[in-house]
């Protein structure tokens, strides 16, 4: 239509809208919440995160929740539950890119201790009506139930690793993730040799970096919080602490931690238990 001056307005051309934001999504599972709280610890790097990413489902930051489907989805926890179970499969469904965080997502966690014993015996032990609880035989990682398109070791992760993580997920890079064993780390920072100084089984040398050596700077053994290292030579490990004059038990419960059920261990393990009997 004409102006008063009987002259159209000019043509102003469309502003395309800007592409929508990368959907991130943030589940729990058996778990003790530590490596959702390093995902908070990050604070400033979570803000500029939270700016390139639209933060769809995280009940541990925040009341919003959207539906899927989610481009990223971390998981963190071990599947001990039926209900878990058929949970972790949706997120799967609803999910481009699943990443498991922390040792129970990639190990099974403390909770994978009964593995190694029947679990109607603790819970008989524990509740004061067995009958109530529905709980699955064994604790297990979220990659014997669904495929996994990254794992994020650490018992909590690393939060600068968790950040590169999804900084490489976002410009399509590598994540840069250490392989090599925490002996790297104690080097770097100085800190010597705790089995060699003191005499203290420590799991440093078949342990993959990523907690900067911290245990061990305070004159403490490692106890395996990253899972193993690549290539780890456990057996040879297990013996050189017998040699020290610990226990087979003790090595045992030494390999059985917060990643007692990664392959590596829990295979060190049972061959040092089954060499007892």
């Amino acid at each position: 239509m004409n102006n008063a001056n009987g002259i159209l307005p000019p043509i102003r051309p469309h502003k395309p809208a800007p592409p929508p934001k990368p959907r991130l999504a943030v589940f729990k599972f058996a778990s003790c919440d530590g490596c959702q709280l390093s995902i908070l610890d990050a604070e400033d790097e979570l803000l500029a995160l939270a700016d390139k990413v639209e933060i769809a489902y995280f009940v541990e930051a925040s009341r919003r929740t959207l539906a899927g489907p989610y481009d990223i989805s971390l998981v963190e926890g071990s599947i001990t539950t039926p209900e878990e179970l058929e949970r972790i499969q949706e997120v799967r469904r609803q999910s481009n890119y699943v990443i498991a965080i922390g040792a129970c997502a990639t190990a099974g966690g403390i909770q994978a201790l009964r593995n190694w014993h029947n679990v109607d015996d603790f819970v008989r032990k524990v509740y004061a009506h067995p009958d109530y609880i529905q709980t699955l035989d064994t604790a297990t990682p979220i990659s014997d139930h669904v495929q996994v398109d990254f794992e994020l070791r650490g018992c909590p992760i690393n939060k600068a690793q968790l950040l590169d993580v999804l900084t490489a997920l976002l410009i399509g890079r590598q994540p840069r993730v250490p392989s090599y064993s925490v002996c790297v780390e104690c080097k770097r920072r100085g800190a010597p040799c705790v089995t060699v100084a003191q005499g203290v089984p420590c799991l440093g040398p078949v342990t993959q970096a990523g907690c900067g050596a911290l245990c061990p700077a305070y004159r403490r053994g490692c106890y395996g919080c990253f899972g193993p290292a690549e290539a780890p030579n456990l057996e040879a490990l297990g013996q050189r602490f017998l040699a020290m004059g610990a226990s087979p038990d003790e090595v045992v419960r030494l390999f059985r931690t917060f990643n007692g059920y990664a392959d590596a261990f829990r295979l060190a393990g049972d061959k040092l238990e089954e060499m007892q009997q």
